[in-house]
């Protein structure tokens, strides 16, 4: 398909294409049946319309071969265009393994980015051309949903949740970024850009910038001013275990269920400690809520991802907070 089509924006991801080819393949498909049907009913109402009273209508005999045809085609038209889009749906859905993540969140009426480094956005994402990037969405009130036309890439940003899409820009660029979902009365003012660059030159702009502290080592600092090293430490007893290898690790409640130490848990474990006790331990930690943020809770889960994969545990082959992680051992939680 043309880049410079002027009903599209333009095809900054790789990928746009595949969209673009589907939704176009589907727009014409569906154009093709509706001129057809519309000639065959003309040329039918016309052939067959009312004659004087005495001359008595033609006969009609059904056919078999034409039914199963115009029964056929179209069903076998439908399964392709399903399968394919299938196919694009779990691709667009399901990012490499060698990404470069990057925490969102949504908040009225501005986007807050931030990158492992620490470095921090509002409402403007930089990005090198040609490396994958992850995005980890949640959101601080209510939904909004992330949209870059020229990426082709639309998600949620659910309050309570994350979730995960992801994207590479093909060429450098300065492209949009909206807010697809009505939030509220400033909706509309929450747009901003995504600014692809070369890969030299993003190196320059990363390491530019006032005091960056990666996220790995704000959550530790947040870790410990919010006092929970007093019990998750080697010395702490019953009251809560070590955080060594938990992240990505499986895990056993109280209930005998067992559960994926993933970024959801993580932050159900912080916010709400008491839903999920683990086997073992007592429902004794006081919940964080009110005293750390939707940022804070992910720098909180960064340190504790690092601590696993310093560790060389399970964390190391953990993908997106939204999936679930590769399955490893079995530790206590928090």
């Amino acid at each position: 398909m043309h880049s410079d089509f002027p009903l599209f924006p333009v095809q900054g991801s790789a990928q746009a294409r595949e969209v673009d080819l589907l939704f176009v393949t589907t727009v014409l498909l569906a154009l093709f049946f509706a001129t057809l049907i519309s000639v065959l009913l003309i040329v039918f109402a016309v052939k067959y319309r009312r004659r004087p009273k005495d001359r008595p209508p033609a006969p009609i005999h059904g056919s078999t071969v034409l039914e199963i045809l115009w029964s056929s085609i179209p069903f076998v038209l439908a399964m392709v265009i399903f399968a394919w889009g299938a196919a694009v749906y779990f691709r667009l859905n399901r990012p490499p393994d060698d990404t470069m993540t990057v925490n969102v969140v949504g908040k009225r009426w501005m986007w807050k980015l931030q990158h492992p480094s620490g470095r921090r956005e509002i409402n403007e994402l930089h990005v090198p051309v040609g490396t994958a990037v992850r995005l980890n969405l949640t959101s601080e009130d209510v939904i909004h949903s992330f949209y870059v036309p020229a990426f082709r890439v639309k998600a949620d940003a659910l309050p309570g949740r994350y979730t995960t899409t992801w994207f590479q820009a093909t060429r450098p660029g300065r492209y949009h970024l909206f807010c697809a979902e009505y939030c509220g009365t400033q909706h509309s003012g929450m747009i901003g850009w995504v600014e692809a660059m070369e890969p030299e030159a993003f190196q320059a702009w990363l390491s530019g910038g006032p005091g960056q502290v990666p996220m790995a080592a704000a959550g530790e600092r947040l870790f410990n001013d919010l006092g929970c090293v007093t019990c998750h430490s080697a010395r702490s007893g019953d009251r809560g275990p070590s955080l060594d290898a938990l992240y990505g690790s499986t895990i056993r409640l109280q209930t005998g269920e067992t559960v994926t130490a993933d970024a959801a848990y993580l932050r159900e474990a912080i916010l709400f400690p008491a839903a999920r006790v683990t086997a073992g331990y007592l429902p004794v930690m006081p919940t964080f809520r009110g005293l750390v943020n939707e940022e804070g809770i992910l720098e909180l889960i960064e340190y504790l991802k690092s601590r696993a994969e310093s560790q060389g545990g399970a964390a190391a082959a953990a993908v997106a907070p939204a999936r679930s992680p590769s399955p490893g051992k079995e530790v206590p939680t928090p």
